[in-house]
């Protein structure tokens, strides 16, 4: 009887999914892309929110607004705590090339931090709040050793591997002084790669950067005074420096990249495990994803 109701609920709930995916799709496609092709010269906006485990999205859209003619300059708001090291090096990289053709102004939010710094760091001009929270310029890997639970469930775990490195982080075992040395310069070099990407962002001297790059945090107020910002300021302040420097006189008009669009059939399959995942897990089912990465 409870799963009877789980199915038909998922069910009813997958049929509502579908009907809002079809009217969103049908707005896309009517106004989606009505700013794109404003005829007024204006100020591109992107807002890069959250943790960040996937460039692509806004690199599509630091892209949109590099082609687009009537974008003078961009703002671009960060508000993130960071995330993983690759696609923060990417949308790093579409910023700084945007900063060679376009004015590029980042607005912090509440925090922009590690890798939310890290994308930060090539603009034109940074604002930050007085109380922003930024900077932790570091790198860091976490790991978990469950032996000592596994032995007192009387569980028991065997690896089977090519190499002496490939199962390295196993949280069935402990660290090797090897593995955890292998491990410390991944974690170096790619730091090292965090501190000169700041130092060319900033222009500032790389010994200048190593001295503070240990992982502190600062407010917005005392990054300044170390240089890791330009200005204190509010997002709205960000926008009208952003129309000054574009040469736009009285408020900029904003100009967001159009959305990305949504094939009907990946929001139909994304809502399929959706339902299926809530059905497992009220059936009392556990998953568990071990992951292997570096983080900022």
């Amino acid at each position: 009887m409870k799963r009877g109701c789980l199915f038909w609920g998922a069910l009813t709930a997958g049929g509502l999914l579908l009907l809002f995916a079809v009217c969103v799709a049908v707005a896309t496609a009517l106004f989606g892309d009505h700013e794109r092709f404003s005829g007024e010269d204006g100020i591109g906006y992107v807002e890069i929110k959250g943790v960040i485990v996937d460039g692509q999205d806004t690199v599509r859209q630091l892209r949109e607004l590099r082609k687009n003619e009537r974008v003078k300059a961009v703002v671009v708001r960060v508000d993130s705590p960071g995330g993983v090291v690759g696609p923060s090096q990417e949308i790093s990289a579409e910023i700084k090339g945007l900063a060679r053709v376009k004015k590029v102004v980042v607005s912090m939010g509440s925090i922009a931090a590690s890798g939310g710094y890290y994308i930060s760091a090539p603009a034109t001009l940074i604002y930050a709040n007085p109380g922003t929270i930024t900077g932790s310029i570091g790198v860091l890997m976490k790991f978990s050793n469950l032996e000592g639970l596994m032995g007192k469930v009387g569980m028991k775990a065997f690896t089977i591997k090519t190499g002496k490195f490939k199962d390295v982080g196993s949280p069935a075992r402990p660290m090797t002084a090897e593995e955890r040395q292998m491990l410390q310069n991944v974690i170096d070099s790619t730091h090292a790669q965090f501190v000169k990407a700041v130092a060319e962002g900033r222009k500032l001297p790389v010994e200048s950067v190593r001295a503070i790059a240990d992982g502190r945090i600062f407010s917005g107020e005392q990054a300044l005074a170390v240089k890791l910002v330009d200005r204190l300021g509010t997002l709205q302040d960000a926008i009208e420096e952003a129309g000054r420097l574009a040469g736009i006189k009285g408020e900029p008009h904003l100009i967001k990249p159009p959305k990305k669009k949504t094939k009907m059939i990946d929001l139909l399959v994304e809502s399929a495990a959706d339902r299926l995942g809530a059905l497992s897990r009220a059936d009392g089912e556990v998953s568990v994803d071990y992951r292997l990465g570096a983080g900022w």
